[in-house]
């Protein structure tokens, strides 16, 4: 029918930690409820996102997922990255939570991950397909970005883009927004290594 709405509902361990993460982003608490199940509705102009709180639930191992299509992913990457700045003082690019760049992937869409601190994975996608990679390094990209930002498998993205500057001739653009993206993907393995004695 016609003017229907699906709201996906996600698993947190804590949805007073979402509720402060999503309004950290812009988001509105629409609904909260502690009893006799927590529940807390996040609302950011269209986007309408709930939760509902399990104490034993582990984000680490979370398989949960949603996607949102948007006009511009750019446009929301940017209203959603001073909030983080701003209570973080940098963007969280690795471990939970964290939010990657936008980045063209090999399905020819582009967008950015949002993991929240309950591990849902919210996949902001833009609505209009990208015309096919023309370059190798194009290609390289596209590759390394479904690995690491689509799958999670960082060190796979890193091997690819390693690899595509070894053999890399060009454009001097295409090579820096490479480079970029392999020190990116560097810094969040790093950040995501378990720390000494932990």
């Amino acid at each position: 029918m016609a003017n229907d709405l699906t709201i996906p509902l996600l698993l947190c361990p804590s949805i007073d930690e979402i509720a402060s993460f999503y309004e950290m982003l812009g988001f509105e608490i629409t609904y909260r409820q502690t009893r006799p199940n927590p529940h807390v509705a996040v609302q950011r102009e269209d986007i309408n996102l709930h939760f509902f709180g399990m104490d034993d639930y582990d984000p680490a191992q979370s398989y949960s997922t949603c996607l949102v299509i948007v006009a511009d992913t750019s446009e929301l990457f940017e209203a959603f990255a001073p909030g983080m700045r701003s209570v973080h003082g940098e963007l969280l690019i690795s471990g939970i939570p964290r939010m990657t760049r936008p980045r063209l992937r090999n399905d020819r869409y582009t967008g950015f991950t949002v993991v929240d601190p309950g591990g849902n994975w919210i996949r902001i996608n833009k609505a209009a397909k990208e015309p096919e990679a023309q370059t190798t390094l194009a290609k390289a990209m596209d590759n390394a970005a479904r690995q690491a930002d689509a799958r999670g498998d960082e060190r796979q993205g890193l091997k690819i883009l390693k690899g595509a500057l070894k053999r890399a001739t060009g454009d001097e653009l295409e090579l820096q927004a490479v480079r970029e993206y392999r020190d990116e993907l560097a810094e969040r393995i790093k950040g995501s290594a378990p720390r000494p004695g932990a």
